[in-house]
């Protein structure tokens, strides 16, 4: 069975997310549109290196494909956002951030689903969003403006998302206040500043450990110990 060329496609993914080529995973893409729906599970993959490296070429793979086939990424955006619903039957964790990243690359054509991603907030189930409320928090982060202008709704459930008991949740709200230039809401919060809650981060292609308090700082642009 591994010799079929359905896994050895999975197994080439794979080996180029380890590697760190996700432009030659977008490449893939093109010639072989499945690469797109390939992706998705590896977005929770138990290395925590492949699975964000695969979210991030979800993005690079659908600009690419979309532009000559923007419904193929439509319903790749579909099925991500059915992913995330209790009916589905198949939690994917990640779905909120994969959507971002499709949506960041081509807003002209993806860009209804930027509030769709941010309601998420509002909408799911508290039993839900406490899993999944992290996520949506680092992808309206990742939408940045875009998602600036729509934030009206949405930017109370991220300001009290920075007393949530989850040190990753209040690390992502952070992150998605800077992000969308209001970290101004962050000033006169002196316990943040001293939060030493972890938050694990993906920048520059590799995880890496943060926590709340650096994150804060960062945003407020106060140096470490000032």
């Amino acid at each position: 069975m591994e010799s079929h060329p359905l896994f050895k496609t999975k197994r080439e993914i794979r080996a180029l997310l380890r590697e760190g080529d996700l432009d030659a995973v977008a490449r893939l893409a093109e010639r072989r549109r499945r690469v797109l729906g390939d992706l998705v599970p590896l977005t929770y993959h138990p290395d925590a290196c492949i699975a964000w490296r695969a979210v991030e070429a979800m993005g690079l793979a659908a600009a690419r494909i979309s532009d000559d086939d923007p419904d193929a990424v439509r319903e790749q955006l579909r099925r991500l956002f059915w992913l995330i619903t209790e009916e589905s039957g198949a939690i994917c964790w990640r779905a909120p951030e994969a959507m971002a990243e499709i949506v960041r690359h081509r807003p002209g054509l993806f860009g209804e689903y930027v509030p769709i991603v941010m309601h998420l907030l509002l909408e799911m189930a508290e039993e839900d969003l406490a899993h999944f409320r992290p996520g949506v928090l680092w992808a309206i982060g990742s939408l940045g403006t875009l998602a600036a202008a729509h934030l009206d709704e949405v930017l109370p459930a991220i300001v009290a998302a920075l007393d949530d008991s989850d040190a990753q949740a209040r690390g992502m709200a952070i992150l998605a206040l800077e992000r969308v230039g209001r970290g101004d809401l962050l000033a006169g919060r002196e316990a943040l500043l001293d939060d030493d809650g972890a938050v694990e981060l993906y920048e520059g292609g590799t995880p890496r450990r943060s926590s709340v308090g650096e994150l804060t700082r960062r945003a407020l642009g106060v140096a470490a110990g000032g």
